[in-house]
């Protein structure tokens, strides 16, 4: 394990050059892994574990879209496809990816056969942080712990397809076996990270809580909307006011960002550009502030938590997320957004 400085401050790190491949291999050659949930992360992780040589199965509902779609990526009904409860008493470490409303639903199934010397692995460290609310209490005689990739399944998937991999964090909630630490690295490369770095169960959900709500998605849809609508009542055109907002960040960028950071990209963008970024970054970061102290707190005391498992454990759950991203959807940004894309030279049809 190596240990980066940050600005003063040591983390610990594991690299794929210290923990190989290869010695996830001989860590894991023992296990069945078991994959409960096929929809957000579980396609990503369970497919780059089977395409790494893990002992990977899925459980899943026969006769759901998840299932289908298991059998789609090449796992085998009877095989390594199972309905839920046979694929839990077969794995030795349950991969706990359902949604947070689902864990809490399936836990009493889950329990039961967590027999002694299993493991529970999570990839978010809500159901454990917030068991007052869940229920999700493990039994002592089992490891838990979590690897939480740094973004999406699908971004995992096409990472690895690509060679590259997606940085993840872990934690080690409860180490019964003596071997919860070999374990949850082990299967932290074995599911693409690039590389992994430490935190607690605590830490892990209150951080990605407030990025989820945050720059990520929430603060993010809130800024380009705050732009484009300004941009709008000022007379510039829905193209004009997507590019510059939408287009021109996300195409050009941050993938500077991304590869060299943002004093990079400041100094190789333009003196006019440079000076008007500089000037108003410090107004950005006091104006949004106070409302990160707010979002933060909120997720802390438990508030946000209790709001998602009231929400997504209503039967009309999905019908109301749907009339709320057709909002989004529908909005002229996003709309001007589809037509923006469709004009990318890659997805131009040309003709012969």
């Amino acid at each position: 394990m190596a240990k980066l400085n940050f600005g003063g401050t040591e983390e610990n790190v594991v690299t794929r050059e210290e923990f190989p491949l290869s010695k996830a291999q001989d860590v894991l050659k023992n296990e069945v892994v078991a994959v409960i949930g096929y929809g957000v992360q579980g396609p990503g992780q369970a497919l780059n574990q089977k395409d790494n040589g893990i002992n990977v199965i899925v459980g899943q509902r026969k006769g759901t879209k998840t299932w289908d779609k298991a059998v789609n990526d090449g796992f085998v009904p009877g095989e390594t496809l199972f309905e839920i409860e046979e694929a839990l008493d077969r794995g030795t470490v349950i991969c706990y990816l359902l949604s947070d409303a689902a864990q809490i639903e399936l836990w009493p199934t889950v329990k039961k056969h967590l027999t002694k010397g299993k493991a529970l692995y999570f990839s978010h460290g809500f159901g454990i942080t917030f068991k007052e609310q869940t229920g999700i209490i493990p039994p002592a005689d089992v490891d838990v712990f979590l690897v939480a990739p740094k973004g999406s399944g699908t971004s995992l998937r096409r990472m690895f397809l690509q060679g590259r991999g997606l940085n993840s964090s872990y934690a080690i909630f409860q180490d019964a076996t003596g071997r919860a630490k070999e374990r949850v690295i082990a299967l932290g490369i074995a599911v693409g990270s690039g590389y992994l770095f430490e935190t607690n169960f605590r830490k892990e959900v209150f951080s990605d809580l407030t990025g989820e709500r945050g720059t990520l998605m929430g603060c993010i849809q809130g800024v380009f909307a705050a732009q484009y609508d300004v941009l709008r009542s000022k007379g510039h055109s829905p193209s004009e006011a997507f590019n510059e907002t939408v287009e021109e960040l996300t195409q050009s960028l941050m993938p500077l960002v991304a590869e060299n950071g943002m004093d990079w990209m400041y100094a190789n963008c333009s003196t006019t550009a440079q000076r008007g970024a500089l000037d108003w970054w410090k107004r950005f970061r006091d104006a949004t502030k106070p409302v990160f102290e707010d979002l933060y707190n909120s997720v802390a005391t438990g508030v946000e938590s209790q709001k998602s498992i009231d929400s997504n454990s209503k039967p009309d759950y999905r019908e109301k997320l749907n009339i709320e991203l057709k909002e989004l959807r529908d909005s002229e940004m996003w709309q001007a957004g589809k037509t923006v894309r469709s004009l990318r030279p890659e997805n131009q049809v040309v003709e012969a």
